[in-house]
């Protein structure tokens, strides 16, 4: 892996040494705590909460907590950073591990200073509890606005009514924030977002979906039925959800695009371990043009989705607005990482098939970056809009 990094002062492609101490300490907890698990967590589908305790003792979860609420203030470059590592290891308990980083993200945003202490500093930090993002529905999701769950004010409270489906460690979450419609007829000006106790009575959750890929994320579906809400409880101005829904976006993408960047790397040096082991035709197989430059191009389109997951990361940072360059890190990277996978699937031949080696697991995993966090459709729907203004 090349170490690069944009400062505000220009372009330099050296990682800070507090940065590299960061990437070393993923990637070294990666190694011993991830990687010789991951086909267990696979196989069985258990939630790795023993894991993600232990990466919370290091600062890995609730990166972007900053450091007044008692978080390691992590920029999103640096969430970037570790979610590559994590990913490479296996991309369902990066996933769990990082669900607290875009729960957090519509109260650091929108919330107010004790909104944010409680939650954030005293909840997430304090007692180590883990949240859920609800926006998705059954018939809701890509287009946020089409969500159905409602939130009706009555005197001091909100009763909440609706369903919310494929939504990340819900089952093991001490609270949820919750995205619900307050006014109909305002369409996007008409969605506010809550934070929910996860013991408030009229909350039902599934089961575990059985998936095809990511098994160690707890993915289910939460029902609210007549579930009443304290007005403290919205987080920003009523009709402020849609805007807080996109801008949670704009932070959480990248580092959804650096775990896919995460996987294809994994891949690429699964095939090229293998290639040196096997060989056809009385030579190892990377020496078959076929196979080589199947090779190289997983390199080349690794290293190009890194550098954009990385601009989209230092733009955030910089507070520079551009959902274009996002979006094309988003639909990049996860496209890449798909073919990255098929191709080493392919390069392991029949053995890859198997689930004896470990690229058939990645392929599996990697197919639902194209899905969650925008479909890689909804991201280029993103770049034309942004292109034709």
């Amino acid at each position: 892996m090349v170490d690069h990094v944009m400062t505000s002062a220009g372009i330099s492609f050296e990682l800070t040494d507090e940065q590299k101490m960061l990437q070393k300490m993923a990637r070294e907890f990666t190694e011993k705590e991830i990687t010789p698990v991951a086909e267990h967590f696979d196989r069985t589908a258990t939630f790795p909460i023993d894991i993600i305790n232990k990466g919370r003792d290091l600062g890995l979860v609730n990166l972007n907590i900053p450091f007044e609420y008692g978080g390691p203030g992590a920029s999103v470059f640096e969430e970037c950073l570790v979610a590559e590592e994590l990913a490479y290891g296996c991309s369902g308990i990066s996933t769990a591990m990082s669900v607290n980083n875009l729960s957090s993200l519509p109260i650091m945003i929108g919330g107010t200073d004790a909104q944010k202490d409680l939650w954030l500093g005293d909840r997430m930090v304090g007692q180590g509890q883990l949240a859920a993002y609800c926006v998705t529905e059954p018939g809701a999701g890509s287009n946020v606005v089409g969500m159905q769950t409602r939130a009706e004010r009555v005197n001091g409270h909100y009763v909440i009514n609706g369903s919310k489906i494929f939504i990340s460690n819900v089952n093991y979450a001490n609270f949820y924030t919750v995205f619900a419609v307050t006014n109909p007829g305002a369409k996007h000006k008409g969605i506010s977002c809550f934070v929910i106790e996860r013991d408030t009575p009229g909350i039902n959750v599934s089961k575990h979906f059985d998936k095809l890929g990511q098994r160690a994320a707890d993915t289910a579906e939460i029902v609210f039925e007549n579930v009443e809400v304290p007005a403290d409880h919205r987080i920003g101005e009523d009709g402020m959800g849609f805007m807080l829904a996109m801008q949670v976006f704009d932070h959480s993408r990248p580092g959804v695009a650096a775990g896919a960047v995460g996987v294809a790397r994994r891949a690429l040096e699964e095939c090229v371990k293998y290639c040196k082991s096997r060989e056809t035709f009385g030579q190892p197989i990377w020496q078959h043009q076929a196979v080589g430059h199947k090779i190289a191009d997983m390199a080349i389109n690794i290293e190009a989705a890194r550098l954009l997951v990385w601009q989209a990361a230092w733009l955030v940072d910089q507070g520079i607005a551009n959902p274009k360059l996002i979006a094309a890190a988003k639909a990049f990277a996860a496209d890449m990482a798909m073919q990255v996978t098929v191709d080493a699937v392919q390069v392991f031949g029949g053995y890859g098939y198997m689930k004896e080696y470990p690229v058939e697991k990645l392929m599996r995993d990697v197919k639902v970056f194209q899905i969650y966090e925008g479909t890689s459709e909804i991201q280029r729907n993103v770049i034309v809009r942004e292109l034709f203004r």
